[in-house]
């Protein structure tokens, strides 16, 4: 049975699929805040770091958070599994700039490496 309070807690956020939850008024999906948050981040550092966000806000998505933490959890296990994988296939199927940027990027390495020895790449010197 869904509390009040429960209704309110979720009036901070905007549900726009089971796998995207905001935070209302901004673009900062939950798992942002959350993933700060879970590696030891206190709600002051968070905020510092997300501009748009109020510490009102933060509060908000840990309390909602450790009300739902098993099914957030599941949530955030869906996201760092999409995330993962996005990741992976961009890598195996870069854009055509990356490529490019890449080919640029090994290039000047070369001229580097020909120009000031291998260690030119480690030293910087």
């Amino acid at each position: 049975m869904e509390t009040a309070n429960q209704h309110s807690m979720e009036n901070y956020f905007d549900f726009l699929s089971p796998d995207d939850i905001r935070i209302k008024g901004t673009r900062v999906g939950i798992e942002t805040v959350l993933d700060d948050y879970l590696r030891g981040a206190s709600p002051e550092e968070i905020v510092t770091r997300y501009r748009t966000l109020t510490l009102e806000q933060v509060y908000a998505t840990i309390t909602y958070y450790l009300h739902k933490q098993e099914e957030i959890d599941n949530y955030l296990e869906r996201w760092r599994a999409y995330t993962e994988a996005a990741w992976q296939e961009q890598q195996r199927n870069p854009p055509e700039f990356v490529r490019e940027l890449r080919e640029r990027i090994q290039r000047r390495r070369e001229v580097l490496v020909a120009e000031r020895g291998p260690e030119y790449l480690v030293t910087g010197r």
